[in-house]
């Protein structure tokens, strides 16, 4: 009977080590979940169409300038096969200021001028600490991402937050190779 005591409570008792671990998420990455809880909204981006040039660490999508480090495989990857650009950032903060702004002097100052997307402009920008947020992706052919942007011109950084999608993904891609295949379908700042 002492036994059968024993064995049951070492059972018991060791259930909480055997059994998988769900890892509680810190603050900023519960911040995340909500984000793309509350905020998310997919939407197709076209991949760069104009001349991407490749020099060191320099990337230049037409006369635009992207920098970063070389020793960043993802964000190397994801540059240049033209996923993430200046001219799709520029697009991308202009709408979200038409989106979000409620000054509607402010708009039809915009729109009256001569190029409203000069307001904002994006180049000489320097892209770095790309990395996976695995807790955030759901499926094999969606993957999720975080991105530091810092303008050199004004030296603020940045944060987005962006999904790319790669409808011919396996359990056995690698993270280069699911890039090259992908298309992005989600880009907003945290």
């Amino acid at each position: 009977m002492k036994f059968i005591f024993t064995i049951g409570l070492s059972i018991l008792l060791s259930s909480n080590f055997l059994a998988q671990k769900n890892e509680k998420l810190n603050a900023k990455d519960q911040a995340l979940v909500e984000h793309f809880k509350n905020d998310y909204k997919k939407k197709s981006y076209k991949k760069f169409a104009g001349k991407i040039l490749v020099k060191d660490n320099v990337i230049q999508f037409d006369n635009k300038t992207v920098y970063y480090d070389k020793a960043d495989k993802i964000t190397a990857t994801i540059l240049k096969e033209g996923l993430i650009y200046p001219q799709l950032l520029t697009d991308y903060q202009m709408q979200k200021f038409l989106d979000e702004s409620t000054d509607k002097t402010q708009k039809r100052f915009l729109k009256l001028q001569k190029d409203p997307r000069a307001s904002f402009d994006v180049n000489n920008i320097k892209l770095s600490n790309t990395s996976e947020l695995p807790f955030l992706s759901s499926t094999l052919k969606t993957k999720r991402f975080k991105i530091l942007i810092k303008d050199i011109r004004l030296n603020t950084t940045t944060m987005y937050l962006f999904e790319l999608m790669n409808d011919k993904s396996t359990k056995d891609i690698s993270l280069e190779e699911f890039i090259k295949g992908a298309k992005l379908t989600y880009i907003d700042t945290e």
